[in-house]
């Protein structure tokens, strides 16, 4: 499903862009992408933590589908409402699938092993960036929107059917049902701020969070501004857009191997700050050297160059967040942690958005690579060291009570 995915999310900004030629309206379709995970975030990850999650998984991928198809109608700019609306309709389903993949996987591995898995699970995501970009740029090129939503479905539909083959089960203890529908919305309440007090108990976990603010406000102004860097500042055309995509997912799948070793050795506090740190630079490489030299294979290789690091950080990332976290509210911390992306992504957009015009394009995707850099800087400082300092996670009874 994620080179599904991949194909729509290069060929709406491009037709939106294409249609309207504004940053505006782009950045709107990417808002419409993440209110959901602002609104439903943190609700869906109680649920996910209530419900068995291999199932879920399955009707998450199939509803996911049946949101893309309505954009076959897409025709014109005057179908823009339709377009936002679908993008609202399948990010609010993923909700629930995200939580449910990061919560079920440490069940599926040993503890020593789960930084191998988190790598080996982005070098699957990468190879589907590869795929998915690669030819999402062709396809809207000379298929139009109407090919990319029917591959779209289509992903989504197997995803579900092979998602379904997956004989380990996943369902945390619940304590007690609710007997009456008052009852069950009053526990849903109760198990979300039991969530929410673990985060702010924990003090690696709310240094992740930090961490994520301002990765959401960096991916939120690539996001917007992305199709508008290929196109006017590196002149790279439709094509071009998928070929970069493609080009920094290369650099994860070939980095996949190597970190999952990697992984397995060194301490994930390091991971993350390392890869954080040199991914920024990087960034900041890629956004501004076209100011002094020209030529887009330049870009196409310092995107593979981002895509190593990148990997490293997010395997370094996912690992201390699935081991500072326990099963029985991992779902929830999860949640919250979509929603706090959702709403500083929508931040990042909307400046990238209203500011791009007077700033210009360059100076505002800057701000992604110093955000970066920041994390990086933190995760080898502070992070590291509440990680070396850090004391056994409290039971969730004692957070409970607190």
């Amino acid at each position: 499903s994620y080179s599904g995915d991949w194909i729509l999310r290069i060929a709406l900004p491009v037709t939106v862009y294409k249609m309207t030629g504004s940053a505006s309206a782009i950045s709107l379709l990417f808002i419409a992408y993440a209110i959901p995970s602002i609104v439903l975030g943190s609700v869906a990850g109680v649920f996910v933590d209530r419900w068995e999650r291999r199932r879920l998984m399955v009707i998450t991928n199939v509803l996911m589908g049946l949101a893309v198809l309505p954009l076959i109608a897409v025709q014109s700019s005057a179908w823009l409402w339709l377009i936002y609306l679908a993008a609202f309709a399948e990010s609010a389903v993923g909700q629930f699938f995200g939580p449910s993949e990061n919560a079920m996987l440490p069940l599926l591995v040993e503890e020593k092993q789960l930084g191998s898995a988190n790598a080996l699970n982005i070098l699957n995501n990468n190879l589907a960036r590869f795929i998915g970009a690669g030819i999402g740029g062709v396809i809207v090129g000379t298929l139009g929107l109407e090919g990319a939503v029917i591959l779209d479905a289509l992903t989504y539909f197997m995803a579900a059917g092979l998602v379904a083959l997956i004989s380990v089960t996943s369902k945390p203890n619940v304590q007690e049902q609710a007997a009456h529908a008052l009852d069950a919305i009053k526990k849903v309440g109760q198990d979300w701020r039991i969530g929410i007090r673990f985060v702010r108990h924990e003090p690696v976990v709310r240094l992740l969070f930090l961490s994520t603010v301002l990765m959401a406000i960096g991916e939120g102004t690539i996001g917007v501004l992305f199709a508008p860097f290929v196109l006017d500042v590196l002149k790279g055309g439709e094509a071009g857009v998928g070929a970069l995509m493609s080009a920094q997912a290369i650099g994860g799948i070939s980095s996949g191997v190597v970190v999952a070793w990697i992984a397995t050795r060194a301490k994930p506090s390091l991971l993350c700050g390392f890869g954080a740190l040199t991914f920024g630079l990087i960034d900041l490489v890629i956004f501004n050297y076209s100011t002094f030299v020209e030529g887009f294979a330049i870009a196409i290789v310092l995107f593979v160059l981002v895509g190593i690091p990148a990997a490293a950080a997010m395997t370094g990332l996912q690992t201390i967040m699935q081991l500072r976290v326990p099963d029985e509210v991992r779902g929830r911390v999860f949640g919250a942690l979509g929603t706090t992306f959702g709403i500083f992504t929508i931040f990042g957009m909307a400046f990238a958005g209203i500011m791009s015009d007077s700033l210009g394009i360059v100076p505002v995707l800057n701000i992604q690579g110093f955000a970066y850099t920041t994390i990086g800087i933190m995760g080898l400082t502070l992070l590291h060291r509440q990680m070396v300092e850090a004391t056994p996670v409290e039971a969730i009874g004692e957070i409970q009570t607190a």
